[in-house]
């Protein structure tokens, strides 16, 4: 499988438009993380954010929640910050859980992963950032920030 068909620009913008609540594994109010600063980018774009961390910190005013299985409502995409060793495990979760899309976050690559939930009809992106991809392929509101 080539790097490029991780994130096809059309899988992309898909992902990026057509979703409303995005569960964001490994999210904290620690605001060093790339997930803090993704997470409200994904916010000022209209986006829901839940965060999932075992420590279900409330972050940017929206409660978390340890585990995907734990939040008792739907979500669209999830984005995942965790090492790829680990991240497998949330894609299958999210695969269980109900998602459209699952997004793993640059560096974290599982092509196993990827191709279990393209066989669930999910979307999938892998090794790319909203944060990058919003300006470049993102709907017609330009990012912030």
């Amino acid at each position: 499988m080539s790097e490029q068909s991780w994130g096809d620009d059309a899988t992309i913008r898909t992902v990026l438009a057509d979703t409303e609540t995005w569960a964001v594994v490994g999210l904290s109010n620690n605001s060093a993380r790339a997930a803090y600063g993704v997470a409200q980018l994904l916010q000022r774009q209209g986006k829901r954010i839940v965060p999932v961390h075992p420590a279900a910190e409330t972050v940017h005013g929206e409660q978390g929640y340890a585990s995907l299985a734990d939040i008792p409502f739907p979500v669209d995409v999830v984005d995942v910050f965790v090492r790829s060793d680990l991240a497998g495990e949330v894609a299958d979760q999210a695969v269980q859980v109900g998602a459209r899309a699952v997004w793993f976050q640059l560096g974290v690559v599982d092509e196993d992963a990827f191709d279990r939930v393209r066989a669930a009809g999910l979307d999938m992106v892998m090794d790319r950032c909203p944060a990058i991809e919003w300006p470049r392929l993102g709907p017609s509101v330009p990012a912030q920030g």
